[in-house]
C-alpha cells in the first residue's frame, strides 16, 4: 500500500498500488445511462473544495500559462528534488492539477527499460488463454505485453520493427496506449513519474524531465511542453487471440529485474460499474455513461467518438463516421478484466474491442455479426477476429488497417475529450 497525496493542496488520499452496422449517437449533455457520483476515497469535501478554490495562473494566447502562482511555486520547489531538470514555468496545465502518487519516481512502480521477451510456448506456461495482453504489431512484427506485468510497471520502453516505442498502462483509467517515443528524431526513454493528473498516469522522460500525460501523449510541463507523441495502434486482447493471430509473436518476459506479484490485481473490484473513482476528477460525472463503463475511444483530426462496451452486447459490430472517415469497431468475448478479482485469472469475461478502416485492397467492406456470433463481411462471408484479421473464408489472412484507439473507462476519456460523441447500436 502506498500513499497518494495531492502535493499542491495538502489533500491526502489512500489507494492500493503495489503496483450490427450503423448506430445512433448522443452528444455531450444528452441523457443516457444514469450518472455515478465520483468517489473521493480518503478526501474530505472541504479539502476538495479548497483545492478547487486555489488561485489559477493566467493562460497565454499560445495555450501555456504565465508566471507561477504562489501555490504553484511552492509545489515546484517540492518537486525540484526528483525532477531537477523540469522547467515548471513551461506548462499547459496548472501545476496544482498534479497529484503525488507517493511511490517515488520510478521506485514503487519502476518502468521497464531493457525488456526481455519469450516465445509463445514459454509464455503459455504462465499465461492463461483468456488473460489480457496489449497487442502491438508493426510491419509484420508483433509483441504481446501481458497486463499482469504492466499492472506493476505501467511503462515499457521497447523497439519494434526498428521503431522506438513506449507501451503504457494506467490501471486507474484502464488505459493501454503505445507511442512512438521519438521527439524531434531523438528516441526518448520514459519512466513513471509517480504523479497523476485527472487520475491518469503522468510519464517523465530522462532527457529533460518533461512530464507527459499518458492518455493524450502530450508533454504538459517542461521543455517539451505541447509536444505530441505519435500514437501507435495497440489493443488489449485475450492472450489466445494474440497467439493465434501472430504465431511468431513474442511476449514480454516476467524476468524484468524486479520482484513483483505478477498475476495479482491490487485494485480488486475497481472496475465495477457504479464504484466511482478513487480520486476526485472534475468532469467525471458526464451523465451519458457510468464513470466506469468501458469504451473503445477513437479520435481522428479532433473528432472523437466512444463505442460503449455495453452496446457491443447487442451487436459485435458498430460503425461511425469520424472526421469524414468510416470506422468499424469489432468486439469479441474472451478477454478477462484485469481489475475485477484479486487475481487477474479470476476476473470476469469482458471481451475485447478494436477499431479499423473497413477496406481491403481498396475494396470497402460491410460487416455484421452472424447467427453464430461471428464477425463476417457481407461481400464474402469471411470470418474476422477482434484484431481485424480474416481467419476463415475467401479473404483468410487479410488484415484491416487498425485505427488508433484505446479501451478506457468512460470518465478517464471524457474528462480529456468532453465533446466526444457516444456511438450506440440501433440498426
Amino acid at each position: 500500500m502506498y500513499v497518494r497525496a495531492a502535493v499542491g493542496t495538502g489533500i491526502v488520499g489512500v489507494m492500493l498500488i503495489a503496483a450490427a452496422c450503423g448506430g445512433s449517437e448522443t452528444a455531450p449533455g444528452e441523457a443516457g445511462a444514469s450518472a455515478t457520483p465520483t468517489a473521493t476515497a480518503g478526501i474530505s469535501a472541504t479539502a476538495a473544495a479548497t483545492a478547487t478554490a486555489l488561485a489559477q495562473p493566467e493562460r497565454q494566447a499560445d495555450g501555456t500559462y504565465g508566471a507561477l502562482t504562489e501555490a504553484e511555486q511552492r509545489l515546484a520547489d517540492r518537486l525540484a528534488g526528483p525532477f531537477p531538470q523540469t522547467v515548471f514555468a513551461k506548462r499547459t496545465v496548472p501545476l496544482t492539477d498534479l497529484l503525488d502518487g507517493g511511490v517515488g519516481r520510478d521506485e514503487g512502480i519502476p518502468s521497464i527499460r531493457s525488456p526481455l521477451f519469450v516465445d509463445s510456448a514459454t509464455a503459455g506456461e504462465w499465461l492463461a488463454d483468456d488473460e489480457p495482453v496489449v497487442s502491438l504489431a508493426i510491419d509484420g512484427e508483433a509483441k504481446a505485453y501481458p497486463i499482469q506485468i504492466l499492472m506493476w510497471h505501467e511503462v515499457v520502453n521497447d523497439t519494434l520493427a526498428g521503431v522506438p516505442v513506449v507501451v503504457t498502462f494506467c490501471p486507474l483509467c484502464n488505459t493501454a496506449l503505445a507511442f512512438d517515443r521519438r521527439v524531434n528524431g531523438e528516441a526518448r526513454v520514459f519512466g513513471v513519474s509517480g504523479l497523476l493528473r485527472r487520475s491518469d498516469l503522468v510519464m517523465v522522460d530522462d532527457t529533460n524531465d518533461s512530464l507527459w500525460q499518458q492518455i493524450t501523449g502530450e508533454a504538459i510541463i517542461g521543455v517539451d511542453v505541447s509536444t505530441q507523441l505519435a500514437f501507435v495502434p495497440a489493443q488489449i486482447v485475450a492472450w489466445s487471440d494474440f497467439r493465434d493471430t501472430y504465431p511468431d509473436g513474442v511476449v514480454l518476459s516476467r524476468e524484468t529485474g524486479f520482484s513483483r506479484d505478477y498475476g495479482q490485481n491490487p485494485y480488486a473490484g475497481y472496475d465495477r460499474v457504479g464504484s466511482g473513482t478513487l480520486f476526485p476528477v472534475a468532469g467525471a460525472d458526464d451523465p451519458r455513461l457510468d464513470a466506469k463503463e468501458r469504451v473503445l475511444a477513437v479520435e481522428i483530426a479532433g473528432d472523437a467518438v466512444a463505442f460503449p462496451f455495453s452496446e457491443f452486447q447487442a451487436s459485435a459490430v458498430l460503425t461511425a463516421e469520424v472526421a469524414s472517415t468510416q470506422v468499424v469497431a469489432f468486439w469479441q468475448p474472451g478477454a478477462l478484466s484485469p481489475l475485477d478479482d484479486s487475481m487477474i485469472i479470476g476476473g470476469r469475461n469482458i471481451g475485447a474491442a478494436g477499431a479499423f478502416l473497413p477496406v481491403v485492397d481498396g475494396r470497402a467492406l460491410e460487416f455484421e455479426q452472424d447467427a453464430n456470433g461471428r464477425i463476417v463481411d457481407l461481400a464474402t462471408g469471411s470470418v474476422w477476429n477482434v484484431l481485424g484479421r480474416a481467419i476463415e473464408g475467401d479473404l483468410a489472412g487479410a488484415q484491416l488497417t487498425p485505427v488508433s484507439s484505446a479501451n478506457h473507462f468512460w470518465f478517464a476519456w471524457v474528462v480529456f475529450k468532453p465533446e466526444t460523441r457516444v456511438i450506440r447500436g440501433g440498426g
